[in-house]
């Protein structure tokens, strides 16, 4: 090949390699000039409030929680001011001579130290505050107040505790509060269309959630909504000046319906026996009344239980965490006795002019099985006024095995059995209505006709809770028509319930007020022992609830030496008569007699309410 043809290919391969770098350097400048666009121009908005977002940071500023008043706007629980001691890391040179002058004047726990030097570090190179110690007695406040020219970046700030006026009163009503956990605080900021931040806080306790009771029920009206300061910051995230300021908005407060002196008057009388006490207005369906026995210390709950406390809490026998009121299962016994008896008027099984011979039994007829009455001998010929008053077991005895089960069952749901009464209680149960299913589902056997016999004077599986067993001392009392119960004044959210009878009319309603008012005025009455503890008249049927079935007194007798074998006490009541305003059911477990025992606990609940 010669020169010249060489030379040529030299040429060209040096034109083709210039020629790619041309084009790559072109295709760089492109890109630079491309991306330079973009920040300068189409997306500095964006990069722009990325920046700002890097130079500033959100504090979240917690809301004050609302009061709960009851319903002559008596505080029942309050936000008290609670003093914590601070510091300001980021102006303090020397951390351990600072604690040791602290401790001559405000003493403080190995806890309380180590949280304050694991802390200081990173809260002064972040210009955030350091809380030492809480809650302050007026003893360490004053000390402190009067050294505080020796302390410049330390400081007392006022807080919050959510306090209960009065702690054992409303424990299970209103409940309590306490800190959520990792998801509960997730769904509440997410709620606030919030993301979990760096927040101020208005309470000691940090975030609080209402964990049972009204406190639980209402915590989204309550809690109210997340304020937030904007600050700007430096590289490392220490706060350097606010920028922005957007107020909490508090809570809203809460009138509810309990009465402060029908509480006291039912938990006195309880006495911390094992029971329950519900009352409700029968204009409105409002819960003016509802104590469960024993009870706890609801502020210590919120604000700080010892691990030692708590477990005493949780081992004690007598439950007192348990809600008897909402979640206790009892039979209601004789008290159901009107219910079955509006269900004989009904179905035209039985009028008020039907007797029957009461011999103090009653013989199943399918096998021979007998059903025994309280008292000995029975209580001859007798009629429906007069088996209400008496409670006459033999008359509802044989008035339910006439009827058919499925319907009696539908007729005691009108009454609120088997159901939830409530609008806003904390997880209440619904007793137990049975049917001859349930029993093929739960017990795999099938439905006797002596378990619709006991069902008859409220015995066997049936069972229901005081707040249902108030709902249907209401119902009765309202002649088969009443709002669903609630906590809440005025609370428009209430569905009205009636019962739609076919046969019933005004005055079997009449004479059916009329024989419960006799189980008190009648000599014949079982609860005519209270007559003489009120002046005016009250509608009751009381009750003892059967926990040992026993042929004899005797046998009684010996089974009663172990309290907690001895029978249950229980009453429903309303009044005054004619025209009623309150009704009331109490529980006393192991009170045996219903008339005796719980009967004057329902007098003075309702002396309360009607300031007599």
């Amino acid at each position: 090949m010669s020169d010249i043809e060489e030379r040529r290919l030299e040429k060209k391969n040096f034109s083709n390699r210039l020629l790619f770098i041309y084009i790559f350097f072109a295709f760089l400048f492109t890109y630079f000039l491309s991306k330079t666009y973009s920040l300068q121009i189409s997306s500095f908005s964006d990069y722009e409030i990325a920046a700002l977002k890097n130079k500033t940071r959100e504090v979240l500023i917690q809301p004050r929680r609302g009061i709960i008043y009851d319903r002559n706007n008596n505080i029942l629980v309050n936000n008290i001011p609670s003093y914590n001691l601070i510091v300001s890391p980021s102006q303090i040179l020397n951390p351990d001579i600072l604690l040791k002058n602290i401790q001559q004047v405000i003493s403080l726990n190995s806890e309380e130290q180590t949280y304050f030097f694991e802390n200081f570090e990173a809260k002064a190179s972040l210009n955030r505050e350091l809380t030492i110690k809480k809650n302050l007695s007026p003893e360490e406040i004053a000390r402190f107040e009067v050294r505080r020219h020796k302390f410049p970046n330390v400081f007392i700030d006022e807080r919050f505790s959510r306090q209960h006026i009065y702690p054992h009163l409303f424990s299970h009503a209103i409940g309590f509060v306490g800190n959520p956990n990792d998801d509960e605080l997730e769904e509440i900021l997410s709620n606030q269309d919030q993301k979990l931040r760096e927040t101020r806080f208005n309470y000691s306790n940090a975030f609080l959630l209402g964990k049972t009771g009204i406190e639980s029920i209402y915590d989204k009206e309550l809690r109210g909504t997340f304020g937030k300061k904007v600050y700007e910051v430096d590289a490392k995230g220490k706060l350097l000046k606010e920028l922005k300021f957007i107020a909490p908005l508090p809570g809203r407060d809460l009138k509810t319906a309990l009465d402060i002196d029908a509480q006291k008057v039912a938990y006195d009388e309880l006495d911390s026996r094992r029971g329950a006490v519900v009352a409700v207005d029968l204009d409105t369906g409002e819960i003016n009344t509802y104590v469960s026995s024993p009870t706890f210390s609801a502020n210590k709950i919120s604000n700080g239980l010892s691990s030692s406390e708590f477990d005493r809490l949780l081992e004690d026998e007598n439950k007192p965490f348990f809600d008897r009121a909402g979640q206790g299962r009892y039979s209601p016994a004789s008290t159901i006795k009107p219910a079955i008896a509006l269900f004989g008027l009904e179905n035209n099984i039985i009028d008020w002019d039907y007797t029957i011979d009461d011999p103090g039994f009653f013989v199943l007829p399918e096998d021979g099985r007998v059903y025994r009455g309280w008292k000995k001998g029975g209580h001859g010929n007798i009629n429906l006024n007069d088996a209400i008053i008496e409670s006459s077991n033999t008359f509802f005895f044989s008035l339910a095995y006439q009827s058919d089960i499925d319907e009696l069952i539908k007729h005691l749901s009108y009454f609120g059995f088997g159901r939830n009464v409530c609008k806003d209680c904390f997880f209440p149960d619904n007793g137990l209505l049975p049917n001859p299913q349930w029993k093929i589902n739960n017990l795999n056997f099938g439905w006797f006709k002596g378990d619709t016999v006991n069902i008859g004077v409220g015995q066997g599986y049936l069972s229901a809770t005081p707040i249902q067993l108030a709902y249907y001392a209401s119902f009765l009392a309202n002649k088969g028509n009443l709002n669903n119960l609630s906590f809440v004044k005025n609370n428009i959210d209430l569905k009205e319930e009636t019962f739609k009878a076919k046969n019933i009319i005004d005055t079997d309603w009449q004479k059916l007020h009329d024989s419960m008012i006799g189980v008190i005025e009648n000599p014949k009455g079982t609860a005519k022992r209270l007559r003489n503890l009120k002046n005016y008249i009250i509608a009751a049927k009381s009750g003892t609830v059967e926990l040992v079935s026993t042929d004899t007194k005797e046998d009684y007798k010996i089974i009663r030496e172990v309290e907690g074998k001895r029978d249950h006490a229980i009453i429903v009541a309303f009044g005054p008569m004619p025209n009623p305003k309150y009704a009331v059911s109490v529980i006393i477990e192991n009170g045996e007699s219903g008339g005796s025992v719980a009967g004057p606990v329902a007098i003075k609940v309702l002396n309360s309410l009607l300031k007599k």
